[in-house]
């Protein structure tokens, strides 16, 4: 068994969800791994991830504008409001998703689903540079 790991560095442009798809196969395919688990962890508590649908962008945004309504940016309804009145909620929000994903890995590929693809949820709402830590094992 063997072990590869590595940190992606992601800037998001802001609310919504950003693909990282993409950079998640190279690490894959760069690992070497045949056979085993991809960890994919987000070091972040204002953002998060999900494997979401790939093929139409308004599910995206449908998603993106669930959260908004679900968990509003009001501070009276916060008490933590020291780094402005959209970051409580985009805690609440993280929360309410996930930090880490595990996919298994089939064949040297991430098995996501044909309309699967991975996606950091950004919830704050300007630009951040978020860290994702991706850690493979498995057989080579």
């Amino acid at each position: 068994m063997i072990q590869r790991h590595t940190a992606v560095t992601v800037a998001t442009p802001g609310p919504g969800l950003t693909d990282v798809s993409a950079e998640i196969a190279a690490f894959v395919r760069q690992a070497g791994i045949r056979i085993g688990l991809l960890t994919v962890f987000i070091q972040h508590t204002s953002a998060s991830l999900v494997i979401q649908e790939n093929a139409d962008p308004d599910v995206q945004a449908d998603l993106d504008a669930f959260f908004r309504r679900l968990v509003r940016e009001e501070s009276s309804l916060y008490r933590h409001r020291a780094e402005g009145p959209d970051d409580m909620p985009a805690h609440i929000r993280a929360a309410l998703t996930q930090t880490q994903l595990s996919i298994p890995v089939i064949d040297g590929r991430a098995a996501l689903g044909t309309w699967q693809g991975v996606y950091v949820f950004e919830h704050r709402a300007h630009p951040h540079r978020r860290r994702l830590v991706l850690h493979a094992m498995g057989e080579p």
